[in-house]
């Protein structure tokens, strides 16, 4: 499911942060969903991506590396990888 963070546009309403809770699916599922989002976002927008799926810490990174966004920070706290993504 993708919902908005808290502020979701920028002063100039240019970009938006969406967050992605992906916990419990298992691979090939995050990745997918994952691919998905970023299709519909604009340029610019980041994408957060919650996983728990230890796979995920390839899968992700990977897709990014196809799809030519950037991946701006990975966060490992406890079970749970957070991955923070601008659509290019």
């Amino acid at each position: 499911m993708i919902s908005p963070r808290n502020n979701e546009e920028s002063p100039k309403g240019l970009m938006a942060e969406r967050l992605m809770n992906l916990r419990g699916l298992k691979c090939p599922l995050p990745a997918l969903r994952t691919r998905k989002a970023l299709a519909g976002l604009t340029a610019g927008d980041v994408l957060v991506v919650e996983c728990t799926d230890p796979l995920a810490a390839i899968d992700i990174p990977n897709l990014i590396n196809q799809t030519g966004d950037v991946l701006e920070k990975t966060d490992r706290s406890k079970k749970v990888l957070t991955f923070h993504i601008r659509k290019r």
